[in-house]
């Protein structure tokens, strides 16, 4: 009954045995072996137009070189409280930038708005030499709070990001759960709704490390190769970073897995009903937040089950946050809801 993160579960076996396949031999190293072609060109295919892609082994990384590529030193970076770039990142984005700073809109468990940018923008307006500048956007797919953001809402975020002049960035560690549940393709969630650069994550679907950096306009990252070297992404054997991608595009592996992890998160979500516990924001990817009395959150830690307290602003009732992969078995579920019931009947 391990709900803590979907980062604990393993590797799908599709991705060890494309790992095994691209050790076979020797290849040309830095990215210019055929797995990383191939990759590019797969990538190019998925998303449906042309795109830069530089993978790297962290979704850390990812955000913070990708933030740095599109926020000066000087500039603020938008975003929403609580988001990963926020709270999770040791200040690698502040660092890898620079020094530009995070704006964050409260209060975390919904989406970011044009609203939320245009109060940041007041707040900070161009041309006042005291202030950061307006630099950049970036949302979070699907949001740490497993939220989705529509297409239609990612647009109306560009389309004010455009109107200030700034470019939209997409933290997309569980992309593939966003688009599971959507059911758009790749391109009407990223670059046809106003992003332009990608962190791509599957890490966390199934993957070992595959995460990549991904521009939709291949001129922004200019100068990126660079930047990625002298952070120390640049991988000598990048092969088996393009490898696990290629295995994620297979046959819409990813798909599969991000399905099986929602389906998961949504059975769980209906236990927790089912027993009085109603999740606190709508389930829609493989992250179920619930509300608890420490007396039965303590029960069920002590029946086995492993889950992240979240937030304690309720001292009764804290915040607990579960999480599904695609290796969560129906019958972890069914396990935690029987403990749930039997803890909660004994209290």
């Amino acid at each position: 009954m391990n709900f803590a993160s979907d980062n604990t579960a393993g590797a799908h076996p599709a991705i060890l045995a494309a790992m095994a396949a691209a050790n076979e031999g020797s290849e040309p190293s830095y990215g210019e072996d055929r797995w990383s072609r191939r990759m590019n060109e797969a990538l190019a295919d998925w998303f449906g137009t042309a795109v830069a892609v530089f993978p790297v082994a962290t979704g850390g990384a990812a955000n913070a070189l990708a933030l740095a590529q599109i926020a000066p030193p000087w500039s603020a970076v938008f975003c929403l409280a609580g988001s990963h770039i926020d709270v999770d990142e040791c200040g690698a984005p502040e660092f890898y930038s620079g020094g530009a700073k995070l704006v964050a809109a409260g209060p975390p468990g919904r989406l970011y708005t044009p609203a939320d940018l245009a109060a940041g923008l007041a707040r900070h307006p161009r041309g006042v030499v005291h202030h950061v500048q307006p630099g950049a956007v970036s949302i979070t797919q699907a949001t740490e709070c497993g939220l989705v953001y529509a297409p239609d809402q990612v647009a109306a975020i560009a389309a004010a990001a455009r109107g200030a002049d700034l470019r939209l960035h997409m933290d997309g560690a569980r992309l593939a759960n966003a688009l599971a549940h959507l059911g758009c393709t790749p391109a009407e969630a990223t670059w046809k709704a106003g992003v332009d650069v990608l962190s791509l994550g599957f890490t966390k679907n199934g993957a070992v490390a595959a995460e990549a950096v991904v521009f939709f306009d291949p001129a922004l990252a200019e100068g990126f190769a660079y930047r990625r070297k002298r952070g120390g992404h640049l991988f000598s054997k990048s092969r088996f970073l393009a490898a696990q991608v290629l295995a994620m595009l297979e046959g819409d592996l990813w798909k599969s897995l991000a399905g099986r992890a929602n389906a998961a998160a949504a059975a769980l979500a209906a236990g927790l009903s089912a027993a009085g516990f109603a999740p606190a924001y709508p389930v829609q990817a493989n992250e179920v937040f619930v509300r608890l009395p420490r007396s039965l959150a303590a029960a069920l830690s002590k029946a086995g089950a492993r889950f992240y307290p979240w937030d304690d602003s309720e001292p009764e009732r804290p915040l607990y946050r579960f999480v599904c992969s695609f290796a969560t078995t129906a019958e972890e579920v069914e396990s935690l809801q029987i403990r749930l019931k039997s803890a909660h009947a004994s209290l």
